[in-house]
């Protein structure tokens, strides 16, 4: 999927989490709720730094364009490596590694140990990263007419805001994880959850998405994941734009009035 489509979706996963952490009697604070819709919508959209072309890979100028080529020669290695008799031969490491649930797991579980072991400013470099990437994706039309400096001072101004409004007693900074140090633990979640969501929205498309590896399938170890051929449809086709984008926006709407006990 697109960029819109993927932090979309993101932000609809969370707000359903938040629902059904309400329904569990764990309800989450509201800013736990705003800050980790628009982290995982940040999230949904990094799966794609193997690609140069894609939002993440512009979004933060020539580092994110740098990061990009050290990801794709990294995820491409990853693949010779480890590809099977029935995998096909490869140019470039494009949804490979960055599209699995090993790697998900691995940067949520990298962003909550660098929260909690990096104290406030891993905390505000997090949200910074991410919250440019929601900009970048929630809003993509007013992000590409501006320049990227005011985009990164917006996502710059959101996260020292939303990280003040988090530190507050009861506002959730402690709202998963209670223990001295461990504030931020949770952090990872939203990451974690973006990824896959990402993931899960590749899989609907034509080329699918190994998702299961390093698990493999027959005589594939990346083996592309995905609902029958018949319908799947193409990034960018009128199935996405028409069809997914206004569903992912109902369900997090309902999603998000639920968190809330609104409905």
């Amino acid at each position: 999927m697109m960029g819109p489509a993927h932090s979309l979706s993101g932000a609809a996963a969370w707000l359903g989490v938040g629902a059904a952490a309400a329904a569990a009697d764990r309800a989450m604070p509201w800013p736990v709720l705003v800050v980790g819709a628009l982290i995982c919508a940040g999230a949904a959209l990094a799966p794609d730094l193997d690609h140069k072309s894609a939002t993440i890979s512009r979004a933060f100028g020539p580092v994110s364009k740098a990061l990009c080529e050290i990801v794709d020669k990294l995820s491409y290695a990853v693949y010779k490596a480890t590809k099977k008799p029935g995998d096909p031969r490869r140019t470039g490491g494009h949804r490979t590694l960055t599209h699995t649930w090993l790697w998900a797991v691995m940067i949520g579980g990298g962003a909550s140990a660098l929260a909690v072991l990096g104290g406030r400013w891993a905390v505000l470099a997090l949200l910074f990263i991410h919250m440019v990437l929601a900009v970048e994706g929630l809003l993509w039309r007013a992000a590409r007419m501006s320049s990227d400096i005011l985009v990164w001072l917006l996502g710059a101004t959101s996260a020292w805001i939303l990280a003040g409004v988090l530190d507050k007693p009861g506002n959730g900074s402690d709202w998963l994880f209670s223990a001295p140090g461990q504030e931020y633990l949770w952090l990872g979640l939203p990451i974690l959850l973006g990824a896959l969501v990402h993931d899960i929205g590749d899989a609907l498309t034509v080329s699918g998405c190994p998702i299961l590896w390093p698990i493999p399938v027959g005589r594939k170890r990346w083996y592309p994941i995905g609902p029958p051929k018949a319908i799947r449809f193409r990034a960018g086709s009128w199935v996405e734009l028409k069809v997914l984008m206004p569903v992912f926006m109902l369900l997090g709407g309902v999603g998000g009035a639920a968190a809330l006990n609104v409905i």
